[in-house]
Protein backbone atom coordinates (compact mmCIF):
# COMPACT_ATOMS: atom_id res chain seq x y z
CA UNK A 1 0.00 0.00 0.00
CA UNK A 2 0.89 3.33 -0.76
CA UNK A 3 1.26 6.22 1.49
CA UNK A 4 0.82 9.88 1.01
CA UNK A 5 2.03 12.36 3.72
CA UNK A 6 1.39 9.36 6.13
CA UNK A 7 -2.34 8.68 4.78
CA UNK A 8 -2.39 5.19 3.24
CA UNK A 9 -3.96 5.00 0.02
CA UNK A 10 -6.18 2.30 -0.83
CA UNK A 11 -5.82 0.98 -4.11
CA UNK A 12 -9.09 0.28 -4.80
CA UNK A 13 -10.07 1.69 -8.59
CA UNK A 14 -12.30 4.71 -6.89
CA UNK A 15 -11.80 8.22 -7.48
CA UNK A 16 -11.23 10.15 -4.06
CA UNK A 17 -13.78 12.02 -2.66
CA UNK A 18 -11.10 14.71 -1.50
CA UNK A 19 -10.70 17.27 -3.81
CA UNK A 20 -6.80 17.10 -4.01
CA UNK A 21 -6.61 13.71 -4.39
CA UNK A 22 -9.39 13.72 -6.70
CA UNK A 23 -7.25 16.58 -8.64
CA UNK A 24 -4.53 14.06 -8.96
CA UNK A 25 -6.48 11.27 -10.06
CA UNK A 26 -8.41 13.25 -12.86
CA UNK A 27 -4.95 14.14 -14.63
CA UNK A 28 -4.02 10.27 -14.25
CA UNK A 29 -7.54 9.41 -15.33
CA UNK A 30 -7.01 10.95 -18.49
CA UNK A 31 -3.89 9.06 -19.90
CA UNK A 32 -4.48 6.28 -22.39
CA UNK A 33 -3.49 2.97 -23.07
CA UNK A 34 -0.47 2.99 -25.77
CA UNK A 35 -2.03 -0.56 -27.27
CA UNK A 36 -5.64 0.39 -26.95
CA UNK A 37 -5.41 4.40 -27.61
CA UNK A 38 -9.31 4.24 -27.32
CA UNK A 39 -9.32 3.19 -23.09
CA UNK A 40 -8.24 5.23 -20.40
CA UNK A 41 -5.97 3.97 -17.57
CA UNK A 42 -9.41 4.49 -15.75
CA UNK A 43 -11.71 2.92 -17.93
CA UNK A 44 -9.17 -0.14 -17.92
CA UNK A 45 -9.24 -0.42 -14.07
CA UNK A 46 -5.84 -0.11 -13.66
CA UNK A 47 -5.45 2.94 -12.11
CA UNK A 48 -5.95 2.08 -8.08
CA UNK A 49 -5.39 5.10 -6.61
CA UNK A 50 -4.11 8.80 -6.40
CA UNK A 51 -3.09 10.82 -3.63
CA UNK A 52 -1.87 14.88 -3.41
CA UNK A 53 1.14 15.28 -1.52
CA UNK A 54 3.44 18.79 -0.56
CA UNK A 55 5.38 18.02 -3.28
CA UNK A 56 2.88 16.97 -5.73
CA UNK A 57 1.01 13.34 -6.87
CA UNK A 58 1.09 10.22 -5.92
CA UNK A 59 -0.70 7.56 -8.59
CA UNK A 60 -1.15 3.55 -8.04
CA UNK A 61 -1.27 1.66 -11.00
CA UNK A 62 -1.71 -2.65 -11.62
CA UNK A 63 -0.80 -3.89 -14.68
CA UNK A 64 -2.89 -5.90 -16.57
CA UNK A 65 -0.62 -8.82 -16.77
CA UNK A 66 2.67 -9.43 -15.53
CA UNK A 67 5.51 -8.05 -18.05
CA UNK A 68 3.23 -5.86 -19.70
CA UNK A 69 5.19 -3.85 -22.21
CA UNK A 70 3.01 -0.81 -21.70
CA UNK A 71 3.59 -0.12 -17.90
CA UNK A 72 7.13 1.86 -18.92
CA UNK A 73 4.89 3.81 -21.79
CA UNK A 74 1.66 4.33 -19.31
CA UNK A 75 4.24 4.84 -16.18
CA UNK A 76 6.10 7.82 -18.40
CA UNK A 77 2.35 9.70 -19.64
CA UNK A 78 1.14 8.77 -15.91
CA UNK A 79 4.28 11.66 -15.03
CA UNK A 80 4.23 13.79 -17.61
CA UNK A 81 0.39 14.27 -17.42
CA UNK A 82 0.78 15.27 -13.60
CA UNK A 83 3.38 17.25 -14.94
CA UNK A 84 1.55 19.55 -16.84
CA UNK A 85 -1.70 19.69 -14.55
CA UNK A 86 1.30 21.44 -12.36
CA UNK A 87 1.90 18.88 -9.73
CA UNK A 88 6.01 19.27 -9.13
CA UNK A 89 6.97 16.07 -8.04
CA UNK A 90 5.07 13.01 -9.73
CA UNK A 91 5.51 9.22 -8.86
CA UNK A 92 4.23 6.14 -10.03
CA UNK A 93 3.71 3.09 -8.02
CA UNK A 94 3.08 -0.36 -9.25
CA UNK A 95 0.94 -2.87 -6.94
CA UNK A 96 0.96 -6.62 -8.51
CA UNK A 97 -1.46 -7.74 -5.61
CA UNK A 98 -4.19 -8.16 -6.33
CA UNK A 99 -3.92 -9.33 -9.73
CA UNK A 100 -5.78 -6.68 -12.22
CA UNK A 101 -8.82 -9.06 -13.83
CA UNK A 102 -11.36 -7.80 -16.49
CA UNK A 103 -13.87 -7.43 -14.13
CA UNK A 104 -11.95 -3.76 -13.15
CA UNK A 105 -13.09 -2.18 -16.99
CA UNK A 106 -15.18 -0.01 -16.59
CA UNK A 107 -18.86 -0.08 -18.56
CA UNK A 108 -17.93 2.94 -20.28
CA UNK A 109 -14.31 1.65 -21.37
CA UNK A 110 -16.21 -1.85 -22.48
CA UNK A 111 -18.54 0.43 -24.98
CA UNK A 112 -15.54 2.12 -26.48
CA UNK A 113 -13.44 -1.16 -27.30
CA UNK A 114 -16.92 -2.35 -28.67
CA UNK A 115 -17.08 0.97 -30.75
CA UNK A 116 -13.68 0.24 -31.65
CA UNK A 117 -13.86 -2.90 -33.01
CA UNK A 118 -12.82 -5.26 -30.22
CA UNK A 119 -14.97 -7.34 -28.21
CA UNK A 120 -14.81 -6.68 -24.64
CA UNK A 121 -14.55 -9.47 -22.14
CA UNK A 122 -17.74 -11.49 -21.69
CA UNK A 123 -18.82 -12.59 -17.56
CA UNK A 124 -16.58 -12.27 -14.40
CA UNK A 125 -13.27 -13.62 -14.14
CA UNK A 126 -13.47 -16.92 -12.57
CA UNK A 127 -13.23 -17.04 -8.61
CA UNK A 128 -9.84 -18.69 -7.65
CA UNK A 129 -11.23 -21.79 -6.71
CA UNK A 130 -14.52 -21.90 -7.71
CA UNK A 131 -15.93 -23.00 -11.10
CA UNK A 132 -14.44 -23.71 -13.92
CA UNK A 133 -15.54 -21.06 -16.66
CA UNK A 134 -17.49 -22.44 -19.91
CA UNK A 135 -16.36 -20.97 -23.14
CA UNK A 136 -19.54 -19.08 -24.44
CA UNK A 137 -19.80 -17.71 -28.25
CA UNK A 138 -17.77 -14.48 -28.69
CA UNK A 139 -20.07 -11.76 -29.91
CA UNK A 140 -18.91 -10.24 -33.29
CA UNK A 141 -18.55 -6.36 -32.70
CA UNK A 142 -19.65 -5.19 -36.11
CA UNK A 143 -22.49 -7.52 -37.05
CA UNK A 144 -23.43 -8.62 -33.36
CA UNK A 145 -23.07 -12.44 -34.69
CA UNK A 146 -22.86 -15.19 -32.74
CA UNK A 147 -21.49 -17.44 -35.31
CA UNK A 148 -17.51 -16.73 -34.57
CA UNK A 149 -15.05 -19.09 -34.32
CA UNK A 150 -11.01 -18.32 -32.78
CA UNK A 151 -8.13 -17.85 -35.17
CA UNK A 152 -5.53 -17.50 -32.60
CA UNK A 153 -5.51 -17.97 -28.60
CA UNK A 154 -3.13 -14.45 -28.90
CA UNK A 155 -3.85 -11.91 -30.86
CA UNK A 156 -2.34 -8.08 -31.28
CA UNK A 157 -1.57 -8.57 -27.37
CA UNK A 158 -1.46 -10.92 -24.53
CA UNK A 159 -4.54 -9.78 -23.83
CA UNK A 160 -6.58 -10.80 -26.77
CA UNK A 161 -7.32 -13.33 -28.77
CA UNK A 162 -7.84 -13.16 -33.01
CA UNK A 163 -11.45 -14.22 -33.75
CA UNK A 164 -13.34 -14.12 -36.95
CA UNK A 165 -17.10 -13.96 -37.79
CA UNK A 166 -18.78 -16.55 -39.74
CA UNK A 167 -21.52 -14.02 -41.19
CA UNK A 168 -19.62 -10.91 -41.96
CA UNK A 169 -15.92 -12.86 -42.39
CA UNK A 170 -14.31 -9.96 -40.95
CA UNK A 171 -11.43 -10.63 -38.21
CA UNK A 172 -11.52 -9.03 -34.35
CA UNK A 173 -10.01 -9.33 -31.27
CA UNK A 174 -11.50 -10.10 -28.29
CA UNK A 175 -10.80 -9.06 -24.71
CA UNK A 176 -10.57 -11.86 -23.06
CA UNK A 177 -11.70 -12.65 -19.59
CA UNK A 178 -8.80 -12.18 -16.91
Amino acid sequence: MSTVEHRPLTPNGIRPEEPADAAVWDAAAQVTDPEIPVLTIADLGILRAAGATPEGGVVVITPTYSGCPAMDTITADVTAALREAGYGTARVDTVLTPSWTTDWMTEDGKRKLREYGITPPSGNAPARGGPVRVGLSVKCPRCDSLDTKELARFGSTACKALYQCQTCLEPFDYFKVL
